[in-house]
Formats: C-alpha cells, structure tokens, sequence
C-alpha cells in the first residue's frame, strides 16, 4: 500500500516540470562559459556546440527580445507599494501600478535604499505617503572620485553625471583628496587645513609624502622585541615578567641604533672610494662650514671601514696641510701608547692625497651615535642655536672633572700634553661618559713650536678650568669676561667646586707646584662619588650581562634537541631518531612546547618552557609523565635520564662527523 500510495520517481520529477536539456540548436544560441570565465575556449574548434561570439548573442537577444516574455534584460521584479500591516488600499489604481516598469539611467548613481514615510506604528500607510514613495527619486548629487595622496589626478578624467564635470569635494577638509598645489586651486586665498592624520608637513598641505624625499631609507627595525608589562613593585616574590629575563628594552635599544649608525653607509657619494686602507666614508660633522680656528687648518671627520681588520674608525682630516718634518709624525708613536678609558685611542697617522689635495690623516677609535660637550649643552652646531641651556648639575661637573683629570693623569704621566681640551673636542659617549679626543694633532701640526712638555701640562690645567667654567655658564664666549664668569659660577656652585676651579686656572702661576696629581688629591672625596657610580654602573650591566649568558645555555640546549629530534636518517636508519632514548626525547619536546589546556588550545607559557629547559639542563632527579601524541604509550622519567640520553645522541652525531673530517 505504501508503494503504490508512493509516486515514482519519474512521475515526480515530471510534477515538478524539470526544464529539458537544450539542443544543439538551442546551444547555438546560448554563450560558452569557457568565454565567459576565461576569456576563450580550447575547445571552439574542437567541436564546442555553444556560441563564441558575445557580439552575435547581444545582437540576438536584442532582435528576440520583443518576442520573449523573460530574458536577462527585463528589468527586476518591483512589487507595488505595501501597508505595514500587510493590508492593501483600493485607492491604488492600475495605472499607477504600472508606472515604473523601467528603470531610470540614472539608477547607476542612486544612493542606497532608505525607506521613509512608512508608519509601522499605526499599520496604516496615506495615499500621499504611498504616491511619495512611489515617485522616481533617484537623481543625487555627484560624488568626487577617490584620488590617493600623491596621485598626480590630471591623468584621470573627470566624472559626468547629468552632464556635469567632477564636483569638488563641499566639506572643509576630505583627508582622503589632496590638491596637488593647493595655493593654486580655484579660490584659494585663506590657509589650507593641515591633514590631521599625517605626520609630514609637506604632505598635510598636500604635497605627496615621498616627493621632496629622494633620499627616503626605511628605519631600521629595531622594535621586534618590546614588551611593556607592569612593574616590579606590583608583583609578588615569586612572580617574574618576561621582560625580566633578557636586556632592558632601553639598553637593548641604545645598541640596536648604535649598532645601525655603524653600519650606516653614503650611497652616491662624492668622497674618494678609498683612503689608504680605508674605505665606506660617512661624514661625521654636523656643520658644513670650514672652521680652521682650533688646529689652524679646516678640519672634517669621516667614519670609515678599514680593509686589514673590518673594524670602523673615525678619520679626522686636516685640510690642506703640508708635512714639512718627519719627525713630527712621528710623534704619533707615543700617543699610541696612551691607553686610558677617558680618552680616544688614537691608532694612526698618515698623510694623502686622496681629496685632491694635501691632506693630513689621524686614525681614532669610532664611537657611534656619541656627541660633543659643545653640542650636548652649549647647542653649537645644531638647529637649536639660541634657546636657553639648561643649568649643568654640579654632580655632573664633578663626573667630568673626575673623568678629564683620569685622562690628564694618564697623558702627563706618559710624558705628554693634551694640549688641546676644548668643548668640541670631548666626546660624550655615553650617560654623563666622557673622552678626550683629538690630543695628538697639535703635537703635529705645532711640532717645532718651542714649548717645554712641563710648561705644555700647566697649560692643560688652565684650559681644563676654562672648559669647567664655560660648561658651568652654558655659553661658549663666557671667558671673554673672566671676572663676570667667576661671579656667575660661585652663584651657581659650591666652593668646594669654585676653589678647584679657581685653582686650576692659576696652573700658571710659579708660586706654588701645580701638576694633576696635587689636584686629584684635593678633589678625592668626589673621586670616591664616581667611583661608586662607576660600581653601581657595573653591578648593573653585570646583572643584564647574566640575563644574556642564561639565554646563550639555553638557545645551546635547544640546538643540541634540534639536532636530534626527528633526523631522517642516521647510519642508513630511518628510525634512529624514533627508537631508544630519541624516543623520549621527541615526546619531551611536545612535551615542552605542545601542550594545550582542557579547551584545547594551545598553552604558551614561556615560564614553563624555560623552566623545562633549565631542569634539563641542570639534570635534576624530578620525574615527569610523557604521553605519546597517538596516546597508546605513557613514560614516567626524570630530567637526568633525559639529559644523559640527550648527551649520548649528541655525541653519536659528534664522533660520526669527527670521523668523516678524518
């Protein structure tokens, strides 16, 4: 009974009229997908029964089209005008229905649909309400095209709509149109409106970003690691950040920039390819000016590679200078021989004519990034010229008279004179870290200047207080006026500082015996203020210094894991690495970073890694349970079993390759 109530399924497929399958002539008619998809078909000469010109379907659809009742070209269905509640209005007419049976050109830029004046509160709709909705509204205003920053817009052509060019933009500012020149637009007489969303002025004013900057280089990215977590004082003894566990980030990023001016290069570039056995030249001098004022020659300083060792050098370069003695560049051999943490090594000298002149060359140690006192608080040679100094602290001050009297003491007991200590002349390498440069220069240039090397090393004091008072008094000209700049200074410091001051530059006088070592005795209670700073300084790059050395063990660990885990092959075994203690050594690994929680998501727990890797390490008797990944086998070891197979896999691989070297 149930069958013969069951229609087959012939019947009802033939109930649901099915459309039939076109013939070949029908096929005539109808266009290839192959065309429609890719743009031709491999098989239009192979025996495609379907059309292959879209011209012939057009065309035919067209001369067919008052013959069919639905083609693709009759417009979309648009019911008529209905109430919220679902009733229909008899005042309706058929006409009216009727009207909009096409829809208008204009429909291409009509705005999206909004319905309005439909009561869904009442469920009642008025007839006006309903002739209003009815109407053809679609005529909106042009809209301007968008145009990037940057895009040069008189290669486009201007939209038409209703006839009409591209209509600019009403609102004040469109962050998204910029004006090639905007002072010469139509009307534009007032300040143009910065864009708030940019960060170069010239673009804001709509200027392309990259178009007065030929030179553009990408900064280097030294942010890859830079995690912000709370501080110390917010956690409990046993909680530990991640950011604790390697180099701070400041510190970390001081280096990295370091690191980038070192390798920094000039690409076409007018300076000689190479300068003896130096090559790569970057300019070092902030001012491009000539100043012969200091050495009696124009002077410019370069960082360079050197082709013997590829280390990075600073070359100070006199200008124009003419060696007349050999004697005198000689005298270079002693400053070699200075070795001092407060003052630039100085490694060679040589003559050149590599800059199309006579040119006398002095080879120092390169520190990067590093600044002069001149340019760290009297603001010679930047773009801040003129604004107010701030005041020096007289803690700072006695870092610097601590520091320049290590190096006058190490200079006059080598027998020789700094002859030059000049605000421009001291580098800053580092926080309050100072060095004295460019000492040996004058020991050439005025090498037959008959001075003795006593009365040389009373001048160095003297020109050390100077440079004290000059920093004290943040202007570079304050002892123009003596009397005014020792007024100014027992202001601003304590006497203690103005006594050593003052003592200095009488370093001339013969009343008394005035040499570095007398003074370092008077100043040795802020010797010892250094000096712990010095040690807290240490302390502190020691404690980041083993941050880094737990790192280094345990990148060794996971290299020697690498190389175990999973090789392919070993002594023609495949499964060397899946037997025995490899074995173990695999699942310790998912045990170790592939874990995941009662979710199933994976756990990434740095704190769990590190503490795996360091019991691993250590070889400690802890015991843990590892679970093979298709859960069919449970081991329970300890760390030092993993460790000594760990170790015995390592060495296998070890000894095999020390016996193919052999």
């Amino acid at each position: 009974m149930a069958s013969a109530a069951k229609p087959s399924l012939d019947d009802s497929r033939r109930g649901l009229g099915s459309p039939k399958m076109k013939t070949r002539e029908n096929a005539k008619d109808t266009l290839c997908r192959n065309v429609t998809i890719y743009g031709r078909c491999r098989y239009e000469d192979k025996g495609c029964a379907f059309n292959h010109d879209p011209h012939k379907i057009n065309s035919a659809n067209q001369f067919d089209s008052n013959k069919k009742r639905l083609n693709v070209d009759s417009p979309s269905f648009t019911p008529s005008l209905l109430p919220s509640n679902g009733s229909s209005s008899p005042t309706i007419s058929t006409s009216t229905m009727k009207k909009n049976t096409t829809i208008s050109p204009k429909a291409a830029s009509a705005a999206p649909f909004q319905p309005r004046n439909i009561s869904s509160r009442s469920g009642t709709s008025t007839p006006a309400a309903r002739q209003d909705a009815m109407a053809p509204d679609w005529s909106v205003a042009d809209v301007q095209e968008f145009v990037p920053q940057g895009f040069d817009s008189s290669h486009m052509s201007p939209l038409h709509g209703n006839g009409n060019p591209s209509v600019a933009s009403t609102n004040a500012y469109d962050p998204f149109v910029t004006t090639p020149n905007p002072l010469a637009a139509a009307g534009a007489v007032g300040p143009v409106q910065a864009n708030p969303f940019t960060h170069d002025t010239a673009a804001a004013l709509g200027g392309a970003y990259y178009a007065n900057q030929s030179g553009f280089q990408q900064p280097v990215q030294y942010h890859l690691y830079a995690p912000i977590g709370p501080h110390n004082q917010n956690t409990l003894a046993y909680q530990r950040n991640v950011h604790d566990l390697f180099l701070p980030n400041d510190f970390r990023e001081e280096l990295q920039k370091k690191a980038a001016a070192t390798l920094q290069t000039l690409p076409n570039t007018q300076l000689p390819a190479q300068v003896d056995y130096f090559h790569s030249l970057v300019p070092l001098d902030l001012n491009h000016q000539k100043n012969a004022a200091t050495f009696g020659f124009p002077t410019w300083v370069y960082k360079a590679q050197s082709s013997k060792d590829g280390n990075f050098y600073a070359l100070r370069r006199l200008e124009g200078f003419r060696l007349t003695n050999e004697k005198a560049i000689r005298s270079v051999q002693a400053w070699k021989r200075v070795c001092s943490g407060s003052v630039v090594t100085v490694h060679d000298a040589f003559t050149s004519r590599s800059f199309q002149d006579s040119s006398l060359i002095f080879v120092t140690d390169y520190h990067p990034l590093s600044k002069t006192l001149s340019e760290q608080h009297l603001s010679a040679g930047t773009r801040f010229q003129g604004r107010h100094n701030p005041h020096i602290p007289e803690q700072v001050l006695w870092g610097y008279m601590t520091q320049i009297a290590n190096a006058l003491k190490t200079i006059h007991g080598s027998g020789l004179a700094a002859r030059i200590i000049d605000p421009s002349k001291i580098l800053l390498t580092g926080r309050n870290r100072i060095r004295l440069n460019a000492c040996a220069i004058m020991d050439v240039v005025q090498f037959d200047t008959q001075r003795t090397v006593a009365d040389l090393q009373r001048q160095d004091l003297v020109n050390f207080g100077q440079l004290i008072v000059t920093l004290g008094a943040n202007t570079p000209s304050v002892m123009h006026n003596p009397a005014k700049a020792m007024e100014h200074f027992t202001r601003a410091y304590s006497p203690q500082l103005k006594n050593s001051v003052f003592w200095l530059l009488n370093g001339m006088q013969k009343d008394q015996d005035r040499n570095i070592d007398i003074f370092i005795t008077g100043i040795s209670s802020q010797l010892m203020s250094t000096f712990d700073s010095a040690l807290h300084l240490d302390d502190q790059l020691t404690s980041d210094l083993g941050r880094e050395l737990e790192n280094g063990r345990l990148v060794r660990l996971l290299a020697k894991l690498n190389f175990v885990n999973e090789r392919p092959e070993y002594e023609h075994d495949r499964q060397w690495s899946e037997n025995g203690e490899r074995y173990f050594l695999k699942i310790f690994r998912d045990f170790v970073f592939h874990q995941v929680d009662a979710s199933g998501d994976p756990v990434l727990d740095l704190g769990h890694v590190l503490s795996c890797l360091n019991k691993l390490d250590a070889g400690t008797d802890e015991k843990i349970t590892l679970v093979s990944r298709d859960e069919q086998s449970c081991f329970i070891v300890s760390y030092k079993e993993l460790k000594k197979g760990l170790e015995s896999s390592f060495q296998a691989l070890l000894k095999s390759s020390t016996r193919r070297l052999h």
